[in-house]
């Protein structure tokens, strides 16, 4: 990407496995997240943290909202894509993510919100079946698209941009809490290059995704 700026040796380590009232985890799955780098002054591009190298797109295939095969190096098919890794009974960080992402693409500009791609991978594809992703996501928006497969596969794309993720205590319905990276991560192409934190402000991801959607043809 010609705009993005140096990045300096500061580095950043993506948070652990933290999101949807996870506490002592009981089964970590996968490994550490990975280390990416700070920049280095305050007049940057980009509002989220730039990621070099670029987290490559995962080589997997899982099943869309709608039940449909989604092979991640072929199907992707606008110039922008956007992964949150979540679960639909999540009830404290995952709908705040998605609120302000939700809110974030619709003050995109029409012609760059056709560029921008959502993705919603669930955490816990045991219980988020196509059917249940379906229902949640047109909370939000019936442009995004739900993915589920197997976990282990799920846990490899995570790896891949750094999310880790993890199976927390057992509750008294007899479930269990989820607990996963409550990272955005935005690619461009086949790229991963940005990734926002929880909490960043909804003006700066508008500005930040026109930005790169801006760039693609």
């Amino acid at each position: 990407m010609s705009t993005r700026r140096a990045l300096v040796p500061g580095l950043v380590l993506l948070a652990a496995a933290a999101g949807c009232g996870l506490s002592t985890p009981e089964t970590p799955v996968g490994s550490p997240p990975v280390i990416v780098h700070e920049r280095s002054d305050s007049d940057t591009t980009y509002a989220g943290l730039e990621v070099e190298p670029g987290f490559e797109l995962p080589r997997a295939t899982l099943t869309t909202d709608d039940g449909a095969r989604f092979n991640l190096g072929r199907d992707l098919d606008r110039p922008v894509t956007v992964f949150f890794f979540g679960y639909t009974g999540c009830n404290d960080v995952c709908p705040l993510v998605m609120s302000d992402l939700t809110l974030a693409v619709a003050r995109l500009p029409a012609a760059l919100r056709d560029k921008v791609q959502v993705l919603f991978v669930t955490s816990d594809p045991a219980r988020d079946d196509p059917a249940t992703l379906h229902r949640y996501l047109r909370r939000y928006n019936p442009d995004f698209t739900g993915l589920t497969g197997s976990l282990d596969t799920i846990v490899d794309v995570a790896q891949t941009m750094g999310i880790a993720i993890e199976k927390g205590h057992r509750l008294p319905s007899g479930g269990y809490e989820v607990g996963h990276g409550s990272e955005l991560i935005g690619y461009q192409g086949k790229e991963g290059v940005l990734v926002w934190s929880e909490g960043v402000a909804v003006d700066d991801l508008t500005a930040d995704l026109a930005r790169l959607a801006g760039q693609r043809g």
